[in-house]
């Protein structure tokens, strides 16, 4: 029996398939068919930066500025964050400035670049919906269709990356 920490939450009958697959050494190899090609370009801040503008000018021609987007090796996607928004707020001169950042954890840089992007979008949905409720959601599949089946994509990468014998 493997544990599915990422997979909390989900059906019983989901989870049994999971297992089924781990059991059989066949989840890598099920991830693998289905996105081809692992590796990607967005390796730094840079090009992070870059992709989430990119983004959200495509789809949140209107939310608030995005002053940073860059990876963080503070975060750590077993505490159960894939990335993190904040709205940091600096005394310059005699005002009060506000900026909006995401943070992406770092160990996502070897994830296939859809998931990636399901993260960045996830994080960009923030800046308009700060609570994860249907508007949240419903903003999420309109920057990326496919969001649902993305984020339970991740979630079964991350279940596979966590067993000591597939790394």
């Amino acid at each position: 029996m493997y544990d599915l920490p990422y997979l909390r939450g989900y059906p019983a009958a989901t989870c049994q398939q999971v297992q089924q697959l781990l059991a059989a050494d066949l989840l890598g190899s099920t991830l693998a068919k289905r996105y081809p090609e692992s590796s990607h370009e967005i390796q730094t801040d840079k090009a992070l930066y870059e992709l989430t503008m990119q983004l959200k000018r495509q789809f949140l021609k209107s939310s608030e500025p995005l002053s940073k987007a860059v990876f963080d090796p503070k975060i750590h996607v077993i505490n159960n964050a894939l990335g993190s928004h904040s709205q940091v707020s600096r005394v310059q001169g005699g005002k009060l400035k506000s900026k909006n950042e995401i943070r992406v954890a770092s160990q996502l840089k070897k994830l296939p670049l859809p998931l990636l992007r399901m993260v960045v979008v996830h994080e960009l949905a923030h800046l308009r919906e700060k609570d994860h409720n249907k508007a949240f959601y419903q903003l999420c599949q309109y920057m990326e269709p496919h969001y649902h089946q993305l984020e339970f994509d991740l979630r079964l990468y991350l279940t596979w990356q966590d067993q000591p014998q597939k790394r």
